[in-house]
């Protein structure tokens, strides 16, 4: 209660059966699919292949990165996208897990509004209610509450906050079979046994939004058998979620066993003021992680946003047709080739560097890549007519070395992650 009150349990028989049917056939139909890949990750400058497999899946056009790796979603099922999947049962999977993040969105709500009558009662100190007044004065700003409602500050505001932080825009879905794995790290600091996914973080995300996690551990007899002996401490056969308060070793962690559809979820900032690892039981082992990733930076629509504001410095003699730059001005061009830079190693090789593989359940992800890169040849193009306009004799001599010095960064840089990326 005093250290882990923003974690919420959920036993499987609270969860409607038939959504456990529709979900735990998902994962088998995507596993069977062989849509499950490990990633490869890059931690202080190297490259690591993770021992989990995983598939992103969720809103059209959205990413998710992690430890210098950008996913791209496999949509799920939405109104107004048009999504070619590669079979029906792919299709069925997808749906399903729109089905469970709907769920989990309710559940979290519900939790969130029950921790919140509780705090209110408990404390309600002064930042909180400054953070309160913030939010209603931005969002009467932006118009979205009448005047009367904010002044008061209450549910209306909370409920949109509420939304805003459980409306999980994705899921980062795992596979795991222990018995595959050669070698699994030991937890260091409590002895908690087995770890599938050491102490972590789960970055990218909306500050203070919610995780949801829904677990599947296909437990078989080997299960059953041990948990005739008391053991001391957990059950090794079990899969387990352990969290532990950060950069703290004095507080004692906590391990939660999770059987066949439990769910688990981390309200509120748990994710940032505690850590947590998963435990390895001996079963092969889903889950579904549903997150409201932070893509500001992330959507296809901002990096079309930004590709379209980069070409408007390249304009069409209407005659000769050739190629010319509106402006020449350091901070234009240093825009342009930054968002350059952007397209070609945030979304092009990230996507080609790995993304072959969503082939296996969709094609939707070709079309926008061609149209990136596209982009991607003119602002090459745009790049020469720099190089060429800053060699011209009639430069002014100030302007010109302040052109070139801006330039020559971001090239520097464009050319240091060609090489990274070649080596990767």
């Amino acid at each position: 209660k005093t250290k882990y009150s923003k974690l919420i349990f959920g036993k499987s028989n609270t969860v409607p059966e038939e959504l456990h049917q529709m979900v735990q056939e998902g994962f088998l139909t995507l596993r069977k699919h062989d849509c499950f890949f490990q990633d490869l990750v890059r931690i202080k400058g190297k490259d690591f292949v993770t021992p989990v497999s995983r598939i992103l899946i969720g809103n059209p056009g959205c990413t998710y990165k992690y430890l210098n790796t950008r996913l791209f979603t496999v949509p799920w099922p939405t109104e107004g996208y048009d999504i070619n999947y590669c079979s029906p049962q792919i299709q069925d999977a997808c749906k399903a897990l729109i089905r469970l993040n709907d769920y989990l969105h309710i559940e979290a709500v519900k939790a969130l509004q029950g921790q919140n009558l509780f705090e209110t009662k408990e404390t309600k100190d002064t930042t909180v209610i400054d953070r309160e007044q913030n939010f209603a004065t931005s969002l009467t700003e932006k118009g979205s509450v009448s005047k009367d409602q904010s002044s008061c500050c209450v549910p209306e505001d909370d409920y949109i906050s509420l939304k805003n932080r459980t409306s999980y825009n994705l899921t980062l879905l795992n596979y795991m079979d222990p018995l595959q794995m050669l070698y699994l790290k030991q937890e260091p600091y409590f002895g908690m046994g087995s770890m599938a996914v050491s102490w972590h973080h789960d970055e990218n995300l909306v500050e203070r939004s919610t995780v949801a996690v829904y677990s599947y551990s296909c437990e078989g007899s080997a299960v059953e058998e041990s948990n005739e002996q008391k053991l001391k401490g957990r059950d090794p056969a079990v899969w387990h979620v352990g969290l532990k308060v950060a950069w703290d070793i004095e507080t004692p962690g906590l391990a939660i066993p999770l059987h066949q559809g439990d769910f688990y979820l981390m309200l509120d900032d748990l994710n940032m003021t505690h850590q947590h690892c998963v435990l390895a039981g001996f079963s092969p082992r889903f889950s579904s992680t549903h997150r409201v990733a932070d893509c500001s930076r992330g959507t296809l629509e901002y990096i079309f946003g930004q590709c379209e504001l980069a070409l408007q410095n390249l304009q069409t003699d209407s005659d000769s047709k050739a190629l010319s730059l509106k402006s020449l001005e350091t901070a234009v061009v240093k825009q342009v080739e930054e968002i350059h830079n952007e397209v070609e190693f945030e979304w092009l090789r990230q996507f080609w560097f790995q993304g072959k593989r969503y082939l296996k359940c969709t094609d939707w992800w070709l079309k926008p890549m061609a149209k990136l890169e596209e982009f991607w040849r003119k602002m090459e193009i745009m790049t020469r007519l720099v190089l060429s306009e800053v060699g011209k004799e009639e430069q002014i001599e100030e302007q010109r070395n302040e052109t070139i010095s801006c330039f020559l960064l971001v090239l520097t840089e464009r050319q240091r992650l060609r090489k990274e990326w070649t080596a990767r």
